[in-house]
């Protein structure tokens, strides 16, 4: 067993360097500000009444499930990898996919949108004619301070230094 200081994260800290097994086991050593109560951490008591209990434990009992059998608990995916390993030793082809059962369902969502816009205006009495839809003003030019055009003027200016950030201006 050996004492040292260790440099880790930009702190020196000590350290014990110890021999365990076949095996050499550095371990950081805390000064005691730096350990903390773990009772500091613990959340306040708090009172729970048996029907407060059995209120929060309830969902779980009813999604709780006995025996995993069952088709909706056969694992197609293990049986397919299965299948595919067992293809590739053998160097035949490979299984083909399966077509899903049902085939997937399109859904138009301006479609639905305008029909669930429609049952809202129908439940609240509007007029349930076509929602009306309003172009977008067109989006305006931002010319940059570089390439922004310079104004001449006819008469004369006074010019005087710009406010710089803690910079002088420069003299000629």
């Amino acid at each position: 067993m050996t004492k040292g200081r260790i440099t880790w994260s930009g702190r020196e800290r000590l350290g014990l360097l110890r021999v365990k097994d076949d095996a050499l086991v550095l371990r950081a050593m805390r000064r005691p500000d730096e350990i903390h109560d773990p009772a500091e951490l613990l959340p306040p008591p708090v009172r729970v009444s048996d029907e407060e209990v059995e209120g929060a434990l309830a969902p779980v009992d009813t999604m709780t499930v006995d025996e995993l059998e069952g088709p909706e608990f056969h694992d197609r995916h293990t049986e397919a990898v299965a299948k595919i390993i067992e293809a590739t030793r053998e160097e035949k082809p490979l299984p083909k996919a399966p077509e899903p059962e049902q085939p997937a369902r399109v859904l138009d969502q301006m479609a639905a949108l305008q029909e669930s816009v429609t049952k809202a205006k129908a439940s609240r009495g509007e007029d349930t004619g076509p929602a009306e839809v309003h172009e977008l003003p067109a989006a305006k030019k931002k010319m940059s301070a570089k390439k922004q055009p310079v104004r001449k003027t006819g008469t004369k200016e006074k010019t005087t230094a710009r406010k710089t950030s803690g910079r002088r201006p420069r003299s000629a």
